[in-house]
């Protein structure tokens, strides 16, 4: 029987009638990549694992928002009875734990976010990210994998484990990846880190050149009850790379700020394990720091709702950097223009339910065209890449375009296109 879309395939370990200790893993992994901690994990806690949609043999149904992929979470531990819960997770599994926290706050008793922030770089990377993924396939980001993971030094002592890691990706559903990183496209907890009212364990490796120390610092500076732990030694990866010092700091604290609930009792799982091994005292490696005075909050202005949803649609279509460079073109001649652009154009056509954006690429690809408007096709060709439209069906748009905007306009479409198109989908060298 195959699994529902609405949940997540899991596994657990430790003692049935131990506190349940969800763990998450990171983009392009499996729940393998905990396998070093569990061992440790599991004499305290009832430790529960879980994969993405579509990564580690999961099915395949994807999610495209944070929020969405913490509900399949909640959904699953429902069905076990699991209703209080401490989490730890990693990179996006760290954001999963962090909205879970915000928004089931009655659920989680503690937190960590181990590689994680409150935002991911920037919608424009991860929406390149899921271009590339969709023309090429997974093979680009496994190949960089390493780079992105682990130190230099630890990625030439241990070739063993930077196979294991790559093939990891090789295996992820091409879908599900570009939905996780339209996820975390979106995903933007910045104004909310005040809400996260659970003891919270920000841990970062020192030499994480993906979610580092200043991100780490970002969460622990939000966050009223967070303590920042740096690894030395370890980058993106560091549960996989510095196995030790992660485990005891995961021991650490969750020892000492697991937040009681006296509400509900902690369930357990229906799984009997093998006998409990006794807990062995433990020492961290890296240090805890002391906890960042609650920072104080001011209100900020509610703008109007349809000049803020067409200026977030404009984005998530055009990207960051056009948007941006727009917006510092504009000057007092111009900028009343550039609001109608977006009140009207993004806030209310390209918001509307009618239609999905795919198609409205389509329809603005054929416009741009027929009116001779080449100059908004870079950007628009862009877009529909970000949409979701392949080469091969912006070839097939402009292709019609030849028989019904004459073969002279399609033609200097397609040297536009083809430009664009070769800078998009090229892999990272």
């Amino acid at each position: 029987m195959s699994e529902p879309r609405n949940t997540l395939k899991y596994c657990v370990d430790g003692p049935e009638d131990a506190p349940v200790l969800v763990i998450g893993p990171s983009l392009g992994t499996t729940w393998h990549m905990w396998d070093r901690q569990i061992p440790e994990l599991s004499q305290h806690w009832r430790v529960f694992r879980y994969d993405l949609p579509g990564h580690g043999g999961a099915p395949a149904h994807a999610s495209a928002s944070v929020t969405d992929l913490a509900d399949r979470l909640i959904t699953t531990l429902d069905g076990l009875g699991i209703q209080r819960f401490g989490y730890a997770g990693c990179s996006i599994g760290g954001a999963i734990g962090a909205d879970l926290a915000l928004r089931h706050p009655h659920r989680v008793a503690s937190l960590a976010l181990v590689a994680s922030s409150p935002r991911f770089g920037t919608a424009d990377e991860f929406r390149q990210r899921g271009v590339i993924v969709r023309t090429n396939g997974l093979e680009p980001m496994a190949r960089t994998a390493p780079e992105r993971w682990f130190t230099p030094g630890f990625a030439a002592a241990q070739p063993a484990i930077v196979e294991w890691a790559v093939q990891m990706v090789r295996t992820t559903d091409p879908g599900c990846y570009i939905a996780a990183c339209e996820a975390l496209a979106a995903f933007d907890i910045r104004g909310a880190l005040g809400r996260i009212g659970v003891p919270t364990l920000v841990l970062v490796g020192a030499e994480d050149q993906v979610t580092g120390p200043a991100e780490a610092r970002t969460l622990v500076a939000g966050i009223p009850d967070a303590r920042l732990a740096l690894v030395p030694g370890a980058s993106h990866l560091a549960p996989v790379e510095q196995p030790a010092a992660v485990s005891d700091l995961l021991l650490m604290h969750f020892s000492t700020s697991w937040q009681q609930d006296t509400s509900a009792a902690i369930p357990v799982l229906p799984i009997v394990p093998g006998p409990a091994k006794p807990a062995a005292p433990f020492a961290p490696v890296a240090e805890i720091a002391p906890a960042a005075p609650t920072p104080e909050t001011t209100s900020a202005p509610t703008p109007d709702d349809r000049h803020d949803q067409g200026t977030k649609v404009r984005r998530e279509v055009l990207g960051d950097a056009h948007v941006d460079a727009v917006n510092a073109s504009a000057d007092g001649f111009t900028e009343d223009f550039q609001e109608l652009v977006t009140r009207y154009a993004w806030g209310e056509v390209w918001s509307r339910d009618g239609l999905d954006r795919r198609t409205r690429s389509c329809i603005t690809l054929t416009a741009l065209v027929a009116s001779g408007h080449l100059e908004g096709l870079a950007a628009h060709t862009r877009a529909a890449l970000r949409n979701g439209l392949t080469p091969a069906e912006i070839k097939e748009v402009l292709l019609q375009t030849a028989v019904y905007c004459g073969l002279p306009a399609a033609g200097a479409a397609f040297a536009v296109a083809q430009k664009v198109i070769q800078e998009e989908t090229t892999p990272p060298a």
